[in-house]
């Protein structure tokens, strides 16, 4: 039988590397960012045309690359981070096995130029699918260019797996938050298309914090600062009041490196426990200093998830110090026996000196004589006020009080039976019931066949669902005006959203009269929408559509319709009168779908009278 294994070619094996390097664009990013912090960049440019499809371009003023390191870059296992395998026990870069440039290579157009501060010259190489098509001197300034260009062009299948620009941009944009939080001594610049979307110059870690999403951001940040011999905490937290639905500001950075951790995350939520609402999670930029030698980070082709030596150490370090912080500026209830409040002086009493009281007395008052002066009252400047005698107060009250009786005694009042025969003929409420709310919850309503139980949540969602996508197909929209414009604070990712979805928000009823990259002004709302929930149902759309990652056959409509419904629906727990009851079975009925709610969960059941009987049997 002849020999059936045999070794892939060097440019199979790197598209098979790719698969694990390279999922999208965003990780191409990822990697290029990462190579130009190693190189010990000041400032870092980011250049994406068409979310990465078309053109990713890192460009940074590192340290460069010789003629020789520049071609040996692109080899498989290439790498100038580690020389042995205890190298990967005590790693301080970011790129290291040596797979990156090798992978980008073999799915893309490839062209990169580099140089030296001693060279005069740079180096230039071209690469189309593993293969080096060209390397030639050039006139270059210090550091690396790199442009990677037509990604997945030999490999269509997984072109095609890509979704829309708007969904791949903001994976790339979440990368470079990534990348651009922890490293805040370095200056990065972002485009797009033509359009700067971020300039982010050399600042400390709150500043970066602020730029990267918003200036709002400062006055809801509580840092966060602990040193022990296994681990330093450093960063900030967000405040409880501020939490929000979706989790894209929560950022764990281990020895400046982005990882993804389910169980410290429950860490930071059992510090909130108890002052963040149900459905919402507090934001966190938390870097962590650990020794290299107690984590293993090469478990994970992204290199997102890392494995702890010690994770309850951690766990509780975490939890107790994000907890201290919040009691320490007052945002959490600390219970305190040392200090009473009532004790402390203000500090504008700190340089005054205590007024001696000065006290008047007129020993010669007599509160008993009646109409007398006292003999001081005009040294002292006091003088009682002549009263009379206290059966004066309710003189004539007799005379008063029989005009009073004699009044309500000329009144005439209706029978009973004349009150009783006005709602004869009409049967009492709890006689023409036919719908009964149980636990605020369901809605119960007896049908020929035997019982319909209606969940009140669900079935107002499918009702709201589908007003709000008629208004919008045939954009008729009601709206009320505000007296006063509502201002909302966003992050510049989050704006980016609201601006895509604006004008299908506009064709249900919100006017907005101004748009910047952090802040929208609102002078209209929908008319079934409370002013106090304006906030609350955008940050719920953002969310969907963060959660949902939309591809290019998604419907901003569609969407929009859902989350406003699930925003404005009524709750389990409220309760509602008898004709709220029968409005609501009513209008579900009325709708084209009255069986599924929006998200296609079961609306109301059906119990016939049979199988009630056999519950009896």
């Amino acid at each position: 039988m002849a020999d059936i294994i045999q070794l892939l070619p060097d440019h199979v094996a790197n598209q098979i590397a790719a698969g694990e390097v390279v999922q999208r664009p965003a990780s191409v990013v990822k990697e290029l960012l990462e190579n130009a912090i190693d190189a010990g960049a000041s400032q870092i440019k980011l250049i994406v045309k068409d979310a990465g499809k078309t053109l990713i371009q890192v460009i940074d003023d590192g340290k460069g690359m010789s003629a020789t390191d520049a071609r040996l870059s692109f080899e498989r296992h290439a790498t100038s981070k580690i020389r042995t395998a205890e190298d990967l026990f005590s790693l301080h870069t970011k790129g290291f096995r040596g797979e990156a440039l090798a992978s980008i290579a073999a799915i893309a157009h490839v062209e990169l130029k580099t140089k030296q501060d001693q060279d005069e010259l740079g180096t230039q190489i071209t690469i189309e699918g593993s293969e080096v098509v060209s390397q030639d001197l050039t006139v270059t300034p210090k550091g690396t260019a790199i442009a990677v260009k037509n990604l997945f062009f030999n490999i269509p299948a997984r072109r095609n797996f890509l979704k829309s620009n708007t969904v791949e941009l903001r994976h790339i944009i979440d990368e470079f938050h990534r990348v651009a939080l922890v490293h805040h001594s370095i200056a990065f610049i972002m485009y797009h298309n033509g359009s700067e979307l971020f300039n982010l110059p050399t600042s400390n870690y709150r500043q970066r914090i602020v730029n990267v999403f918003g200036g709002k951001t400062n006055e809801k940040l509580v840092p966060v600062n602990e040193a022990t011999e296994v681990l330093k905490i450093s960063g900030f937290v967000g405040k409880p009041q501020f939490a929000k639905k979706s989790r894209t500001e929560q950022f764990f950075f281990v020895n400046d490196r982005f990882i993804k951790s389910a169980y410290l995350n429950h860490a930071i939520n059992s510090a909130f426990e108890g002052l963040v609402k149900d459905g919402s999670h507090p934001s966190y930029f938390l870097n962590l200093q650990v020794d290299p030698k107690s984590i293993d980070i090469n478990i994970h082709p992204t290199k997102t998830e890392i494995k702890f030596d010690d994770e309850h150490t951690l766990y509780a370090i975490l939890r107790s110090s994000v907890k201290h912080s919040l009691g320490q500026f007052n945002i959490a209830p600390v219970l305190d026996f040392e200090s009473d409040a009532n004790l402390e002086t203000p500090y504008d009493f700190k340089n005054k000196t205590a007024a001696m009281p000065h006290v008047e007395v007129d020993r010669s008052f007599n509160p008993f004589l009646d109409e007398q002066v006292s003999k001081g009252s005009s040294s002292s400047g006091y003088k009682k006020e002549p009263v009379g005698q206290w059966e004066s107060l309710y003189v004539g009250l007799e005379s008063k009080g029989t005009r009073v009786n004699q009044s309500f005694s000329e009144l005439q009042l209706e029978s009973d039976d004349e009150l009783q025969s006005m709602f004869d003929n009409e049967p009492s409420e709890t006689a023409s019931r036919s719908t009964y709310q149980f636990q605020n919850k369901y809605i119960i309503s007896a049908i020929k066949s035997g019982m319909l139980i209606v969940d009140q949540n669900r079935a107002h969602q499918r009702i709201l669902y589908e007003g709000l996508l008629k208004s919008m197909t045939i954009k008729e929209a009601t709206s009320q005006q505000l007296l006063f414009p509502l201002e909302l604070h966003f992050s510049i990712t989050e704006t980016n959203i609201l601006k895509q979805l604006k004008e299908d928000l506009e064709h249900t009823g919100f006017i907005f009269s101004e748009f910047t990259e952090d802040k929208i002004s609102i002078t209209g709302v929908p008319v079934n929408v409370p002013h106090s929930e304006v906030s609350i149902i955008l940050e719920q759309l953002i969310s969907d559509v963060e959660q949902e990652v939309p591809d290019s056959n998604f419907s901003a409509v569609d969407l929009l319709a859902k989350s406003m419904a699930k925003s404005l629906a009524i709750k389990s727990g409220q309760s509602l009168t008898f004709m709220e009851q029968e409005h609501l079975v009513n209008s579900l009925f009325a709708c084209k779908e009255p069986n599924m709610s929006p998200a296609n969960r079961i609306a109301f059941i059906t119990m016939g009278v049979e199988e009630l009987d056999k519950k009896f049997m």
